[in-house]
């Protein structure tokens, strides 16, 4: 379903590539212009802009660091000074050491927590200003089901994945006093680069996935991205605070 975001701004952070890329120019395709934040891949983020501006977007291209308050400052001041507002905020950034229990090390949980959960609950707190200048918004983290279900090598990751979950619930509820609807998409497993960071091959937590998923097929970018945009819409603004799972039945199949 399409909806009309004309008018509308949204930062998507991690939005380069993978889900927030594709979310990014579905929000874009849809009307909105787009804050497109990401860290190391220049080259993609570029390509990602001119992609947007070619459908007659206004874009902004920021390289920060969401494990980074400084960064997370300086993202927001651009924004400030280059858009009149903020209506949409996909908290999408993250990261991960992708390794067993035994093997994990303080240097990798602080840095899967700050960027996967410290930084949605400060980006939050940074766009309230923001959306209360246009009279509300949307907020919506991007998830996964690591976080309620063990997966191999996500100790850190599914941590931090069940506390931006607990973010969400506390945001949604403090947040509804500016009208700003705050929710999170819970996707399966998606065929990304994120995936070549397991101990696992690609092809086989693939071909995995989608054996057991009633749906027939694994998430794809689009299906996510397909969800939050409907999250921010107004048909969603009853929704508050909820975990969306995005996996074609994924974790209710019996195997």
């Amino acid at each position: 379903m399409a909806y009309d975001f004309s008018g509308k701004t949204a930062l998507i952070t991690g939005s380069g590539r993978g889900v927030g890329r594709v979310t990014a120019l579905h929000l874009a395709r849809q009307g909105a212009d787009i804050i497109i934040n990401y860290l190391r891949k220049k080259t993609a983020a570029e390509e990602t802009a001119h992609e947007i501006e070619a459908l007659g977007r206004k874009v902004l291209l920021v390289r920060a660091d969401m494990g980074e308050p400084e960064d997370i400052d300086r993202l927001f001041s651009e924004i400030e000074s280059n858009f009149a507002g903020l209506d949409i905020l996909v908290n999408n950034a993250a990261s991960g050491y992708a390794r067993g229990v035994m093997e994990q090390k303080v240097k990798g949980w602080d840095w899967t927590m700050n960027i996967n959960a410290r930084a949605a609950l400060f980006t939050s707190q940074k766009a309230v200003p923001l959306m209360q200048k246009r009279g509300g918004g949307y907020i919506v983290n991007v998830s996964s089901i690591g976080s309620v279900r063990t997966l191999p090598d996500y100790v850190v990751i599914g941590a931090s994945k069940s506390a931006l979950e607990a973010i969400t619930r506390y945001c949604a509820v403090e947040f509804s006093n500016f009208n700003i609807v705050v929710n999170a998409v819970s996707p399966g497993i998606i065929d990304t680069d994120a995936l070549n960071y397991f101990n696992l091959s690609r092809e086989v937590m693939v071909e995995g996935a989608a054996a057991r998923t009633p749906a027939g097929r694994i998430v794809q970018p689009q299906d996510v991205a397909n969800c939050i945009a409907f999250l921010c819409s107004p048909d969603a603004s009853m929704i508050r605070g909820q975990v969306i799972v995005i996996d074609g039945g994924y974790l209710i199949a019996v195997t």
